[in-house]
């Protein structure tokens, strides 16, 4: 069962997932996500999805992470991930996600965190707009 609740806090907009994040919950999270982008107008929005209660996620919920954070990007907005559970955050490093995206240990640090920050407990530089791109120059 997976589940969905959005919160506003300063200065982010936060999105709380539970449960198991796969192909057939993604739409929950894709629409959660378009209605923030609809809310900010697509400007420079900040989304912090709290990841502290999720329990799984498969390369459906890989896929719905990088076509928000693309959406974001195109608008000058930003994506962070805030305590990603172990088993998780496997999967974001198998798949180079967390070096495009600022993945964050706690809420707290993921709030706090500068623009543009990506990989774990953001170090490093800017993520590019299209992690796809990014990907193939790593090879």
């Amino acid at each position: 069962m997976f589940s969905i609740e959005v919160r506003s806090t300063a200065p982010a907009s936060v999105l709380v997932v539970r449960g198991e994040l796969d192909f057939d919950s993604i739409v929950q999270l894709d629409e959660a996500a378009d209605r923030l982008l609809d809310e900010a107008d697509g400007q420079g929005a900040l989304v912090v999805v709290d990841c502290t209660a999720l329990d799984f996620c498969d390369s459906s919920g890989i896929g719905c992470f990088v076509r928000i954070y693309q959406r974001l990007a195109a608008h000058g907005g930003e994506l962070r991930l805030a305590a990603v559970p172990a088993t998780v955050a496997r999967a974001f490093s198998l798949t180079g996600l967390d070096q495009a995206i600022g993945v964050h240990g706690t809420m707290e640090a993921a709030l706090a965190s500068g623009s543009g920050g990506h990989g774990p407990d953001s170090q490093g530089s800017a993520p590019s707009a299209s992690l796809s791109a990014e990907r193939s120059q790593k090879r």
